[in-house]
């Protein structure tokens, strides 16, 4: 079957690693089902793996890709849950494959498992294939008004927002947080998740035009990632600073991070494209209260409310551009280049 993979890893140029081609047909398993690939987003993630980075050992050919949606084939088990879609059924896939065995799977669905892995990480297939296994318990019955395009947007970027946003940070209604990077997928889901909720968003980027788009999604103000914003953005706030930051560019704007956000505040960290050391500056996280925390994707409940939000059109996630799997490298230069206008889509 067709594929989207990591030929090899390493290398000055990432993306002279990925090729689109043949692998072995998947084999249905037990507690497992079969989608057939509609549409799937590409993510940072899929970048690192083609530079040889990974959580789990890569041996190529290696499939790529974390998020999907399509159309589910069937199960390996004659009699699955009646809570489960039916095959046939419209599905998206909640990403993070989680062991099944141990205490906190055993617990509260919220409770990480710390052998979990997300789509593409060993021994776990990628995504972008035209046939996909994934755990039966991951799928989520997809509405016929939400696209598969928009579907496939929100399994990690946008999941991830909403976890950061809601969970880890839990803002509410007249509370603030700064967002830095604008048009990343994350990014750009936090604004318009933010926004959609009652939460004034503030955003920084180094392009005027990421900026202006910024706007367009719903922050109320958007700045250059410099030094001064912070003064900015502590008068915009009578005195206090931003109540959290959405942090996923990390060196260049880390700084500005901890010197916008309000004692006792939080930087939510899920991601760090410019750079993964910045200096650390303990002593403005312990002097003034501030809380880092490190937020990746979300629950399969908090995935369902991201559908319910798109069902009826209140969330529409931002797609920048779409590309038939054949393109594929054409979606993921743009990615590394950074020039998409939100998520990149292979159909």
């Amino acid at each position: 079957m067709r594929a989207v993979v990591a030929a090899r890893t390493g290398g000055d140029d990432p993306l002279a690693n990925l090729e689109v081609g043949d692998v072995d047909e998947a084999v249905l398993r037990p507690g497992w089902a079969m989608v057939h690939f509609a549409a799937g987003s590409i993510n940072h993630h899929d970048i690192w793996t083609l530079r040889g980075v990974s959580a789990t050992p890569i041996v190529p050919p290696h499939v790529l890709g974390c998020d999907l949606a399509g159309s589910l084939f069937g199960y390996a088990d004659d009699e699955v849950a009646d809570d489960l879609p039916k095959p046939s059924s419209r599905v998206v896939v909640h990403g993070v494959v989680r062991c099944g065995h141990c205490v906190a799977c055993r617990g509260e669905e919220a409770a990480p498992c710390r052998s979990a892995r997300l789509f593409s990480e060993t021994p776990v297939a990628g995504t972008f294939s035209d046939q996909v296994l994934v755990p039966a318990q991951n799928l989520i019955a997809l509405p016929d008004s939400v696209r598969f395009d928009v579907a496939a947007c929100l399994p990690t970027a946008y999941l991830t927002a909403y976890h950061m946003l809601f969970t880890r940070a839990a803002l509410r209604p007249g509370m603030n947080v700064l967002v830095h990077g604008v048009s990343g997928g994350v990014a750009s889901a936090a604004i318009l998740l933010a926004n959609l909720f009652g939460i004034t968003v503030y955003a920084t980027s180094r392009d005027e035009e990421k900026r202006a788009l910024a706007l367009e999604l719903g922050a109320t103000e958007a700045f250059a990632p410099a030094r001064e914003t912070a003064r900015a953005l502590i008068e915009r706030t009578d005195g206090m600073g931003v109540d959290a930051v959405v942090e996923t560019v990390g060196e260049p704007t880390w700084e500005l991070s901890l010197r916008s956000v309000r004692a006792g505040g939080i930087v939510l960290v899920a991601g760090a494209t410019g750079g993964l050391n910045p200096p650390a500056q303990l002593n403005r996280i312990f002097y003034r209260n501030v809380t880092v925390a490190g937020s990746s994707m979300g629950t399969l409940t908090e995935l369902r409310h991201l559908v319910e939000l798109c069902a009826p059109g209140r969330l529409k996630p931002l797609i920048g551009s779409t590309y038939p799997m054949e393109l594929a490298e054409e979606g993921f230069r743009e990615v590394l280049r950074g020039t998409a206008r939100g998520k990149v889509v292979l159909i």
